[in-house]
C-alpha cells in the first residue's frame, strides 16, 4: 500500500512553537443557550402529529390515507424517543401523539401520562392553566382500554378543570385553521353528490307511496340517509349509501311495525313469512302485511339481481340470513347494517368477512350492539312507556335490581362507556378482518352519540335537533 506525500512542507517544531507563542486568549463569553435549542430536534415531529390533526379535523383525511399512515408508522416506530425525550412536558403534543397512535390502531401504553403527575400521584396543578394540553387530554383518554387506570384519572382531571374556565378568556382558536378554503371546497362538493343521491332515493321512496300503505311508520328517508352518510361519505361509496338507504328505512317501518302496530298473531304470521321468504307466505297475511311483506321481496330481488350479476350471488345468502336477525331477536341492528353494507362494496370484501360478521360472534360487534341498544333505550324509553311499546332496557333493570331510574341510566351509562373499551381494543394490530370493515363498525357506533345526543331520541323527534343536522350537511352549502 502506497503512501500519500503532501507536496507541502510541514513546518519545523522549531517554526511551530514560535507560531504557538504569537497566539492570544480573546477570553469569550461562554455561550449561554447551551443545549436548549436541542428540543426543537423533534419539531418536525410535532408538526406533522398537528398537520395530520388538523386534516382529520376538516374531513380530509380520506385523501391521504396512504400519506397518513407512513407517517403514523414512522412516528409510532419513534414513541420510544417522545416518551423520554423532551416532549415530556408538552402534554400536547404528547397527548395528540397517544391519540392518533391508538386511532391508527397501534397499542401505545398510557403510562407515557405519568410523566405529568407530581410524587403523590396526582397529575401536576401547572397543567390547570393548559387549556390545549387538557383539551388534548380530554381527547385521548376516550381512546382507554380496559385497565387503563391512568386515563380514567385524567378523564376526571379534564373534566373538572376545563369546565372551571372562563371561557371568555381562552383564544377563539388554539390552531391555525390552514386548509380551511380546501375542506370547504371539498365538503361542498360531497354535498352536491349527496344531493343527488338523497334526490334518487326520495323518487323510489315515493314511488312506494309509503304514507298512504303504511301510515303507522315513521318517514324518515331524508334522516336515514345522513345516518347511513356517516358511515360511508366518501365518494365511491354511492351504492352503499344507496343500499343501505333502502335497507334502514324498510328496516325502520317493520320496527314501527313489531313495536306497536301489529297485533301479536299478525306478528306471528308475518315473522312466519319472513322466515319462509316466499311470496305466496302472504297469503295468510292482512292486507297492509301483504303489501309491506311484498315490498321487503321486492328490494331483496333488485340487490338479488345485481349480485347475480356482478358474480357475486353468494352474497344472497348473508343478505338473507342479517334479514332474519332483527325479526328473530331483539338486536339494535348492528349485523343488519353491516352486513348489508359489505353487499355493494366490489372485490374488498370476501365470504370470511360476512362470515366473521355473522358466524363468528365477534367482540366489537357485540360491544357495538351494547352501545347501540342502551343509547337507544336510554333516549328513548320515556316516549316508548308513554306509546306502550315493548320494556326497554331501563325498565327491566330497574325492575330486577329495584333501583331508581337515574340508579339504572347511571350503570347503564357505564356499560356503554366498558363497551366502548372493547371496541378501542379490537381496533388494534394485528386485526382479525381488514381494517377497513373496522372503521365502519367504528363509524356506525359514533353515529349513536349523534343521533342520540344529550340522551334524546333525535331520530324519532326529527323536526329539532335532527333538522338542523341534516340542513348544514345536506341543504347548505359552505359558503367559499
Amino acid at each position: 500500500m502506497s503512501l500519500q506525500i503532501s507536496a507541502v512542507p510541514s513546518p519545523s517544531p522549531a517554526h511551530q512553537t514560535s507560531r504557538l507563542a504569537e497566539r492570544r486568549s480573546r477570553n469569550f463569553n461562554p455561550s449561554i443557550w447551551g443545549d436548549y435549542f436541542l428540543k426543537y430536534t423533534s419539531d418536525s415531529n410535532s408538526m406533522k402529529l398537528n398537520l395530520i390533526d388538523q386534516i382529520q379535523r376538516l374531513g380530509l383525511a380520506y385523501h391521504f390515507e396512504t400519506e397518513i399512515d407512513e407517517q403514523l408508522e414512522q412516528l409510532h416506530k419513534s414513541y420510544f424517543e417522545f416518551h423520554h425525550g423532551n416532549n415530556d412536558d408538552d402534554l400536547h403534543t404528547i397527548a395528540l401523539l397517544f391519540r392518533l397512535l391508538r386511532q391508527q390502531g397501534y397499542n401505545v401504553s398510557c403510562v407515557i401520562f405519568n410523566k405529568f403527575k407530581d410524587n403523590k400521584g396526582n397529575f401536576n396543578k401547572s397543567l390547570i392553566t393548559d387549556v390545549q394540553g387538557l383539551l388534548s387530554l380530554f381527547e385521548a383518554c376516550h381512546l382507554g382500554f380496559h385497565g387503563d387506570d391512568i386515563l380514567n384519572d385524567a378523564l376526571a382531571f379534564t373534566i373538572t378543570h376545563l369546565e372551571s374556565i372562563d371561557k371568555g378568556k381562552v383564544r377563539p382558536t388554539l390552531q391555525k385553521q390552514i386548509l380551511l378554503s380546501l375542506a370547504k371546497l371539498d365538503f361542498n362538493l360531497l354535498q352536491e353528490q349527496h344531493q343527488k343521491e338523497l334526490g334518487h332515493i326520495t323518487r323510489w321512496w315515493k314511488d312506494l307511496n309509503v304514507e298512504r300503505k303504511f301510515p303507522f311508520a315513521r318517514d324518515r328517508l331524508v334522516e336515514a340517509y345522513f345516518w347511513m352518510s356517516a358511515i360511508y361519505f366518501e365518494l365511491e361509496y354511492e351504492a352503499t349509501r344507496e343500499i343501505l338507504t333502502k335497507t334502514n328505512v324498510i328496516f325502520s317501518i317493520m320496527d314501527d311495525l313489531y313495536d306497536g302496530y301489529g297485533t301479536s298473531e299478525e306478528l306471528e304470521l308475518f315473522t312466519e313469512a319472513i322466515e319462509r321468504w316466499d311470496v305466496d307466505a302472504k297469503e295468510k297475511l292482512p292486507e297492509y302485511m301483504q303489501l309491506f311483506y311484498q315490498t321487503v321481496l321486492g328490494l331483496y330481488d333488485e340487490i338479488g339481481s345485481e349480485m347475480t350479476r356482478k358474480e357475486q350471488s353468494y352474497r344472497l345468502f348473508y343478505a338473507k340470513e342479517v334479514e332474519y336477525m332483527p325479526v328473530a331477536s331483539v338486536t339494535i341492528g348492528c349485523e343488519f347494517n353491516m352486513v348489508t353494507s359489505l353487499l355493494r362494496m366490489g372485490d374488498t370484501t370476501t365470504k370470511n368477512d360476512f362470515d366473521w360478521l355473522l358466524f363468528s360472534d365477534p367482540k366489537m360487534v357485540k360491544a357495538t350492539n351494547v352501545v347501540c341498544r342502551l343509547m337507544n333505550d336510554i333516549a328513548g324509553y320515556k316516549s316508548e312507556q308513554e306509546r306502550g311499546d315493548a320494556a326497554s332496557s331501563v325498565e327491566c333493570f330497574m325492575k330486577q335490581y329495584g333501583v331508581t331510574e337515574e340508579e339504572a341510566m347511571e350503570v347503564l351509562r357505564k356499560q356503554v362507556v366498558d363497551a366502548w373499551k372493547d371496541i378501542n381494543e379490537e381496533l388494534c394490530h394485528p386485526t382479525a378482518v381488514p381494517t377497513f370493515l373496522l372503521v365502519r363498525i367504528l363509524n356506525y357506533s359514533r353515529t349513536f352519540h349523534v343521533i342520540y345526543n344529550d340522551e334524546k331520541d333525535h331520530y324519532s323527534h326529527a323536526g329539532t335537533r335532527f333538522k338542523e343536522l341534516v340542513t348544514s350537511l345536506l341543504v347548505n352549502p359552505l359558503p367559499i
